[in-house]
């Protein structure tokens, strides 16, 4: 890629992460393009669709998810304590832009959505807390990564278009983790 190609490319990408905290995913692409101080096209060329930009966002991201669960492995405490904590960084993690957590929670499972590979990280994130609770013993039969991600993509949702702050989300994820953890 030529060099002021990839200044076009990275500052879409830096306008676009700007945008979307602001507005959501449904932001105006024209408006990204004005900003970033670039034409439609120049846009389009590198981001033919709404999802290649959202991809392109997401690689930072990604890196994050990875810390997250490294820290929720290390955590100490009682499983449930853990499965709470890792809850509540899994909604921070999605909840980053308005309509995150639709978007993504929506995109897992679905093999065609061309966001699948960041989920599938979220999804193998999670899956190794759950994976490491139920070697422990500690979750109850039947609990399956997808199924929780998708709770708790859904607890997210609400929190995301109800403007609700972490205070009022954290009950709703402790019965989450109360209905997995085995007595």
């Amino acid at each position: 890629m030529r060099a002021d190609a990839k200044r076009n490319y990275d500052r879409i990408v830096e306008v676009a992460r700007e945008v979307f905290r602001e507005q959501g995913y449904d932001a105006s692409l024209d408006e990204i393009a004005k900003r970033a101080g670039v034409g439609p096209g120049t846009l389009y060329r590198h981001f033919p669709t709404r999802d290649a930009l959202l991809d392109a966002i997401m690689q930072s991201w990604v890196q994050r998810v990875g810390e997250a669960t490294e820290k929720a492995l290390a955590h100490e405490g009682s499983a449930r304590d853990l499965l709470v904590a890792w809850f509540e960084e899994y909604v921070r993690l999605i909840s980053v832009h308005k309509g995150g957590p639709a978007k993504i929670t929506s995109a897992m499972g679905d093999p065609d959505s061309p966001i699948r590979t960041k989920c599938q990280v979220l999804t193998d994130a999670n899956a190794k807390v759950v994976e490491r609770l139920r070697d422990e013993g500690a979750l109850k039969d039947g609990v399956e990564t997808l199924q929780v991600c998708r709770l708790i993509g859904g607890v997210a949702t609400v929190a995301d278009q109800s403007d609700l702050d972490e205070t009022a989300v954290r009950p709703m994820l402790e019965v989450v983790a109360d209905g997995l953890v085995s007595s």
